[in-house]
């Protein structure tokens, strides 16, 4: 039996890389982020760049070519990984909060000068359209001014005491280590919202990507280690841990590990939920988003129409605040639909990294299959597809992970059924007519998810419904505004099976830091509270 040394091996690998052609659109966007396509990359950072467990290829959704072959984490690895970001943790607690802020400006500004280099390796990963990606990286270099003003204003509460003498203090503290789990559709972004404000609150993060985004992750990490180590910051801070599955639980599972951020599936939610508050660890969660938009009588279609056809179509359908469930009133069904699907029959699908494009792949052939099933069952229930439905197959589209966007109207009208009530990862959008705005904002409620919603009215009586007690139970409540492109300055995520968690603008920085009440008595004497009377 014939068995080949590991440096065999890796010279087989390096010779089979060297074989390997990559398109020039692919090469000229890694050469310009650091990234040698040519040699197996390392996917662990914890202050140095390492690597040697399994190996994960980062596909071109677009073209189906293989990118770059990056080694994860194997176990050694990463159980150093986690003790590095503890002890950077324990080094970092006590760097005044601006001082981390002028850090943080720091990335804001490393990160400003490669956005489009950036954005366009999120187009090349992911797939969705340049424009979008650029947008995705803006997000990252907003959320840094945010957190940089934040980073003098976290502060506490001075609360009155029922005691002379007394007063109480709310402090917040940093929290300790914070797990970033992101999802592949928003690559760059989801990392950016939640190391900002774990930053600035003084914690140390590790990030683990999504598997088959790892590229944009160690563009994202090289550019940051550099700002650290200027700074004298242990690269452990902002750590990086590439893997799949056993990765991932490993690290939701470490005590190490004071506060996991996951994006991702409901289902798989449900796990790191309960594997968390197992441990009584602290767990946010941002999972999935069946958002609704609902367009009254009144509703300006000049705006509602445009608005509907990027949430729906934007990121081929692949956006946690895509636009899946459309309810028109009935007299204006008929008028909305011909312009929507006007709109949808003007679509460009090609190469995201081309302006003129609208339309990219889907990420992955998985997700080709989801939406084959999701428009299988449309048809098998007797829904009538207005438009798309298909894949398309024609060169040089056939290469990549394209699908036609689709309006359907089910004739399924509970909103309990699975055709309503399950969120399919895909541009299709299903539609049905109303009558009144009570029985919208019934079906609008009546899914498990609650991330997104809008309303597209004129009159502010609905408006008041809308955002009151009776209106809708998402946790983004819109008014003339579409489901998908949420700014930074406001929290972002989720009620019900979406998670509850909030990440981003608000008070999400609240989450990011240990609490402590602190009563001080700088009396003569020692009361107790409530009028309790306990003598010596």
């Amino acid at each position: 039996m014939l068995t080949l040394s590991r440096n065999s091996i890796l010279a087989i690998r390096c010779a089979r890389l060297a074989r390997r052609h990559l398109s020039s659109r692919a090469s000229t966007i890694l050469s310009a982020l650091d990234i040698l396509s040519s040699k197996e990359q390392p996917g662990v950072y914890d202050g140095e760049w390492k690597g040697t467990g399994e190996i994960f290829e980062s596909i071109c959704p677009t073209t189906g070519e293989v990118l770059a072959r990056i080694h994860s984490a194997e176990p050694q690895e990463l159980h150093e990984a986690l003790d590095k970001t503890r002890e950077a943790f324990i080094s970092f607690r006590t760097v005044p909060a601006p001082q981390r802020g002028e850090i943080l400006r720091q990335i804001r500004e490393a990160l400003a000068a490669k956005v489009f280099h950036l954005g366009a390796l999120v187009s090349l990963e992911m797939g969705k359209i340049r424009t979008e990606g650029v947008g995705e990286v803006q997000e990252f270099v907003d959320i840094c001014d945010y957190a940089v003003g934040l980073s003098r204003m976290m502060n506490g509460r001075v609360v009155a005491s029922e005691r002379p003498g007394h007063s109480i203090l709310e402090v917040p503290n940093p929290l300790g280590v914070v797990a970033v789990l992101s999802a592949f559709n928003f690559p760059i972004a989801v990392y950016g919202w939640n190391l900002a404000l774990s930053l600035a609150a003084g914690n140390a993060t590790l990030w683990k990507p999504s598997p088959s985004t790892p590229l944009c992750s160690i563009a994202i990490t090289k550019i940051i280690s550099r700002v650290l180590e200027r700074n004298g910051i242990p690269g452990a801070v902002a750590g990086l841990m590439t893997g799949g599955k056993d990765v991932g639980a490993a690290v939701v599972e470490s005590q190490n590990v004071d506060l996991v951020s996951f994006t991702g599936s409901e289902a798989v939610g449900r796990v790191v939920g309960k594997r968390v508050q197992t441990r009584f660890g602290k767990v946010l969660l941002e999972l999935g988003g069946n958002n609704a938009s609902i367009i009254m009588p009144d509703a300006d279609l000049s705006l509602a129409v445009p608005a509907v056809f990027f949430g729906a179509v934007g990121t081929a359908g692949q956006r946690c605040t895509s636009t899946r469930r459309l309810y028109l009133h009935r007299t204006i069904a008929p008028d909305f639909l011909s312009r929507l699907q006007k709109l949808y029959a003007s679509v460009r699908a090609g190469d995201p990294l081309e302006d003129s494009t609208l339309l990219g792949p889907l990420h992955t052939q998985a997700a080709i299959s989801i939406y084959s099933d999701a428009i299988k069952h449309l048809q098998d229930t007797d829904a009538e597809i207005l438009i798309g439905g298909k894949r398309y197959d024609d060169a040089p589209l056939k290469n990549g992970n394209f699908v036609q966007p689709t309006i359907a109207i089910p004739k399924i009208l509970d909103p309990k059924n699975q055709i309503w009530s399950t969120e399919t990862f895909a541009p299709i959008l299903n539609a049905a007519v109303f009558d009144d705005i009570d029985q919208a904002i019934e079906w609008n409620n009546a899914v498990p998810q609650g991330l997104s919603s809008s309303l597209w009215t004129r009159d502010l009586k609905n408006v008041g419904k809308w955002i009151g007690p009776a209106g809708s139970d998402a946790g983004i409540v819109n008014v003339n505004v579409g489901t998908s492109g949420a700014e930074i300055g406001a929290a972002f995520g989720g009620n019900k099976s979406t998670g509850w968690g909030r990440e981003s603008g608000g008070d999400a920085w609240k989450q990011y830091v240990r609490w402590s009440a602190c009563t001080i008595n700088f009396s003569d004497k020692a009361p107790l509270a409530q009028g309790v009377n306990f003598p010596t």
